[in-house]
């Protein structure tokens, strides 16, 4: 019963012959032996290891769980019998495997290949990867108050009885719900703030000229909010089906984005401001323009480049393709910081 039980939850996660676990391990083990032959060496303090390692298996083991696309997979494990006890193990280990093979053994293959580390230290690691989702699985639960089967079900959201009727289209207005009904977003870009405030007391030793391009780079690392035709087919769907939509929705979905980046880039302006000083109207005209490139390079991944073939919404929120952008804004900033 309870192979069973994993293997309905595996499949869904891996494929049903494990195909995508095989792949994701081999792409792992190849970047872990790229990084090591090519030399990068950084220090880090085996306390930064086992904090990175227990705070990220936490989080995507609590997204995982949180994840709404999951619904349809618990309904047809509960319309089944089942024992709570052997429902809940097998259910939270294949997530929990999803979470440490597949997402955090991907940052631990880059922490171990640029870093010097004992047998004890890497074996460390991993355990508080394990106590992480272990934890994070205990905790989810009491959320609802209560410990039974169910209690990782997630409910489906409740609809207003009373709908106001807008006779025009807005994607604005669109964009604002969506993100208002989706308060892992909102805690994302509120974290990305914080972010901000942050960046000062680490690069305030550089100049503001190299470092000031570089943290505008970093703060466009802004996943929920790039990825929403990609988390939502049928909105995908209805906006190629629709004439003239290539305009009508990515321009304004380009000034949403455009607006949340700016936002973070002025919060780090003004911490700079208060922390270091010496900020000129040239840096928040710096802050504009990446603010908007790194807007429309997100609109045309989603757009030319979506996402399809995701299993979990924790697979959109890590997938490679998010480093695109960012990446491209940091060789832009190298190149702006030789010329400010």
């Amino acid at each position: 019963m309870m192979k069973m039980s994993f293997e309905v939850t595996a499949k869904k996660l891996f494929g049903v012959n494990y195909e995508r676990l095989i792949r994701t391990l081999f792409l792992e083990l190849v970047v872990f032996w790229g990084l090591h032959i090519s030399g990068l060496q950084v220090e880090i303090a085996p306390s930064i290891l086992y904090l990175m390692s227990g705070a990220f298996s936490a989080g995507v083991m609590w997204q995982a769980l949180s994840a709404g696309d999951n619904r349809a997979n618990t309904e047809n494990m509960f319309m089944l019998p089942f024992e709570g006890r052997i429902l809940v193990f097998s259910y939270v280990a294949a997530l929990g495997a999803y979470t440490l093979l597949t997402k955090t053994a991907g940052l631990l293959a880059v922490v171990w290949a640029v870093g010097h580390w004992s047998w004890a230290e890497i074996l460390g690691s991993i355990l508080c990867a394990l106590a992480a989702i272990v934890v994070a699985s205990c905790l989810y639960p009491l959320r609802l108050g209560r410990t039974d089967a169910y209690a990782f079900y997630v409910q489906p959201e409740r609809r207003r009885r009373t709908v106001k009727v807008h006779h025009r289209y807005s994607v604005w207005r669109y964009l604002f719900r969506y993100l208002m009904s989706h308060k892992n977003y909102l805690v994302n870009t509120a974290a990305m703030w914080g972010v901000a405030c942050v960046l000062p007391v680490l690069f305030g030793q550089m100049e503001a000229r190299f470092i000031l391009p570089v943290g505008f780079a970093i703060l466009s690392l802004n996943t929920p909010i790039c990825i929403l035709l990609s988390c939502d087919p049928a909105l995908e769907q209805a906006v190629r089906f629709l004439p003239g939509q290539q305009t009508a929705f990515c321009v304004p979905y380009c000034l949403f984005i455009f607006g949340c980046n700016l936002t973070a880039d002025i919060i780090f302006l003004c911490s700079w401001q208060f922390q270091i000083g010496g900020i000129v109207p040239l840096h928040a005209l710096t802050a504009a323009t990446f603010a908007l490139l790194s807007a429309a390079g997100s609109v045309l991944l989603e757009w030319y480049c979506p996402i399809r073939g995701w299993k979990i919404e924790s697979d959109l929120w890590h997938h490679p393709r998010k480093y695109i952008v960012p990446a491209v804004m940091l060789l832009l900033a190298g190149l702006v910081g030789m010329f400010l």
